[in-house]
């Protein structure tokens, strides 16, 4: 059953991240059984993690996640209604389909172009790709979830009415009217001011199915 309010969440998310898309897809799911608005907002994990002494093979990663951060601010700047299906588009493609964990610049332009296509974007949007001229943009995008939760986080971040989050960390996808009850308790713990953090180890990867 629907709630007799709408709820206003914000998501903020680096398409690369596979427990991002996980909870991205939540959202989604969330949107079928909840009176739910969701404001979709890019962050990025190349930012956050920018300057840090990390796997070389991660940084690796890191620059290639620049290239669709990028794309994701400008849309966001320009046509931001079209943020929710180009990244519906583009995750399920580097998700759903294997395509993720690319390394290196220009990595991800393919997906990139087919993304676009697919969603009916104009393919200029691309030249934001490998080009700095979006940077600042994007980490103004960025600068909007660390002022929420600091900078000890990674993605997702999750703003549920006035309280936001990193996390919830998912590994798989919690369907119809669970995903609806879920997003109840996120929403009663997020209104009680002194919840901060709960944690365990993990014990599987993101699925997606």
């Amino acid at each position: 059953m629907a709630t007799e309010s709408t709820n206003t969440v914000t998501l903020w998310f680096d398409v690369s991240c596979p427990f991002c898309w996980v909870t991205s897809r939540w959202m989604k799911e969330v949107e079928k059984v909840r009176d739910v608005q969701v404001n979709w907002v890019p962050m990025s994990l190349s930012v956050l993690n920018e300057g840090r002494d990390l796997d070389p093979g991660y940084m690796e990663k890191m620059k290639a996640n620049w290239g669709p951060a990028r794309v994701f601010a400008a849309v966001a700047t320009q046509e931001p209604e079209k943020i929710d299906a180009l990244y519906t588009t583009l995750g399920t493609l580097i998700h759903n389909n294997g395509e993720g964990g690319k390394a290196g610049f220009g990595a991800y332009d393919a997906l990139i172009l087919q993304a676009l296509e697919e969603t009916g974007l104009d393919s200029s949007y691309f030249d934001a790709a490998n080009t700095e001229d979006w940077d600042s943009q994007l980490r103004a995008f960025h600068q909007q979830a660390m002022n929420e939760v600091g900078n000890d986080v990674g993605t997702p971040v999750i703003k549920l009415g006035s309280t936001a989050f990193f996390g919830p960390v998912l590994t798989r996808i919690p369907r119809g009217e669970e995903a609806g009850e879920l997003f109840d308790a996120a929403v009663r713990l997020a209104r009680y001011p002194y919840f901060f953090e709960i944690k365990r180890s993990r014990t599987e990867s993101p699925q997606f199915d």
